[in-house]
């Protein structure tokens, strides 16, 4: 418990620091979307009990609704225990269109907390707590709505990272709070992000492409001797 939580705390200390402009660019995804709708590629980090049949089935909720937002979300599992073992992208500075998803398996106290949730620390950190979207499920005593519940939260706090720290609002998923009502509206795949946070978080998510096209060409550039 103390190595994961010593690894949460430093590492959202270390992302508090990352400048937007500062974020290396990737070579690998390259963000020429030819149907309009902008890539960001999601490294998730699971410490919680959550197995991968969970992670999948809440990654493809997540999916549905940051779809229906206009964003196409890759998905990317990086190992939490054998760093050489990970993917390369994983093991690389994290890019411009990089989002980075820690999956905590409890609440932790600190001073980025912005929700029962979880918390996000833009520009590119966002971490969830396993252990909220379990008990939202053993309330209703349904284990079906685990994954969807989870999937629910990761798209509220990813929607943090392009929205920035004003993002909660009074309706839709950016609420801050979800009662049984907001539950059913997640569970019958009506809880969406609203037409101007859909528009907001658009505009970012291309002014991240832009950054990384910009990048890709000044490094693309060779100085001349």
């Amino acid at each position: 418990m103390k190595s994961w939580l010593l690894h949460a705390v430093t590492f959202a200390v270390a992302a508090g620091l990352i400048g937007f402009t500062g974020l290396a660019l990737p070579k690998t995804l390259l963000a020429a979307q030819n149907d309009g709708h902008p890539r960001i590629t999601v490294q998730i980090y699971n410490y919680s009990p959550a197995s991968p049949e969970i992670m999948a089935r809440a990654e493809r909720e997540a999916g549905l609704i940051l779809g229906a937002a206009g964003l196409q979300p890759v998905w990317l599992e990086c190992p939490v225990t054998t760093f050489s073992e990970a993917p390369k992208q994983c093991q690389q500075p994290q890019q411009a269109t990089d989002l980075r998803l820690r999956i905590l398996p409890a609440s932790i106290q600190n001073k980025f907390q912005d929700s029962v949730f979880g918390f996000a620390v833009h520009p590119a950190l966002a971490s969830v707590y396993y252990d909220y979207a379990e008990r939202r499920a053993k309330v209703d005593d349904a284990g079906f709505e685990l994954p969807v519940i989870l999937g629910g939260v990761m798209a509220h706090e990813l929607g943090h990272l392009l929205l920035g720290s004003d993002g909660h609002s009074g309706s839709g998923i950016m609420q801050p709070r979800w009662d049984p009502n907001q539950v059913r509206l997640l569970l019958m795949g009506t809880l969406q992000f609203t037409p101007e946070q859909t528009k907001r978080m658009s505009v970012a998510a291309q002014a991240r492409t832009e950054q990384e096209r910009n990048n890709l060409s000044s490094t693309a550039v060779s100085p001349q001797n």
